[in-house]
């Protein structure tokens, strides 16, 4: 029973100092701190003028009011815990406060600059927006007056076409009439020729007759 306690005992120091080793306190609102060998101020000092608002990491703590701390020099010792705090001092939050609120400053002023920018860029943006639809417009105009030219070209080409068909269709008539009117020519002076033939053979005809036609002259017996 006695060393299930003491068991128990240990293991809450330990789990007490691992608990303490990971926790890290500040030197408070106090000009120098002295750090002792021992849990005591009859105890040396090892390492003396520690500044307020100089992180320790905490060790061990005690009842007596003193706390084992590692310093930044790498000393271990013993100071007094009512000079520690659990948060940095004044001062120390203040400084960060104050280059928070710098960086703050910067960092609005940055995005400032990037809301300027964004603004110019959208402005732009806005301006070429502008301009390509004013430029579709006249692109539309244009593809348009170019249909037109396509569609009256498509239909002068097709009357071209009827022109050029009727045309030929004129010269094949034209042909025909002039192969008709040949032959209506040729069939004239055909005609002419035996009109002309037989008024020939009529004269001809007619000069024989006419003599038969004359009386004789009868014989004068008393001459």
């Amino acid at each position: 029973m006695t060393f299930f306690r003491l068991a128990i005992s240990a293991l809450f120091v330990l789990s007490s100092i691992a608990a303490a080793q990971a926790k890290t306190v500040w030197v408070d609102d106090q000009l120098y701190l002295p750090v002792r060998s021992g849990a005591g101020s009859q105890y040396r000092i090892i390492e003396n003028a520690v500044p307020s608002g100089t992180p320790l990491e905490v060790i061990e703590t005690s009842d007596s009011g003193y706390t084992r701390v590692r310093t930044a020099k790498g000393n271990d010792g013993w100071v007094s815990s009512q000079y520690l705090s659990n948060t940095p001092i004044a001062a120390d939050r203040l400084k960060t406060v104050s280059r928070q609120l710098e960086q703050a400053k910067a960092k609005l002023s940055s995005l400032r600059e990037q809301l300027k920018d964004v603004s110019n860029e959208r402005d732009n943006l806005s301006d070429a927006e502008s301009s390509l639809s004013t430029r579709s417009e006249e692109l539309q105009e244009e593809l348009k007056r170019i249909k037109n030219i396509a569609s009256n070209s498509i239909n002068l080409e097709r009357r071209n076409r009827e022109l050029l068909e009727e045309n030929q269709k004129l010269r094949n008539d034209l042909e025909v009439l002039t192969a008709e009117n040949e032959r209506l020519e040729a069939s004239k002076e055909s005609d002419f020729m035996l009109v002309g033939a037989a008024l020939v053979f009529g004269g001809v005809l007619l000069a024989l007759i006419i003599p038969m036609l004359k009386p004789t002259r009868k014989t004068d017996n008393w001459a």
